[in-house]
């Protein structure tokens, strides 16, 4: 497999209800993860950029939390309808998608 062009990382941390931290998994990570799997097999986008599954990336109460290299930037409160203009805008376009970019302090 070549070197991938990007590398996103999409949180799936799960604490137990109640948790004072929350996690992405009881924020919606598990569709998130699968809309980027089915868009990247629709897309053919295997060879260029790849997915993988992580840990606690750090700001949990901004769930479900999606971060691009190699810019290192960090996406906040992604939902699956964000998945495609995350896709397009950034992922194809090189243009982060500003309205879901977490700040910098914030990880």
């Amino acid at each position: 497999m070549p070197k991938p062009e990007k590398h996103i990382f999409v949180c799936t941390q799960n604490r137990g209800p109640g948790h004072p931290r929350g996690s992405c998994n009881q924020s919606g990570c598990a569709s998130v993860l699968d809309e980027f799997m089915f868009e990247f097999q629709k897309r053919d986008l295997g060879g260029k950029i790849q997915v993988t599954v992580t840990g606690c990336l750090g700001p949990c109460g901004s769930g479900p939390s999606v971060l691009v290299y190699p810019e290192g930037v960090m996406y906040g409160r992604v939902g699956k309808e964000d998945v495609a203009e995350i896709i397009e805008q950034h992922l194809i376009g090189d243009t982060p998608v500003a309205r879901l970019r977490l700040p910098a302090d914030m990880w």
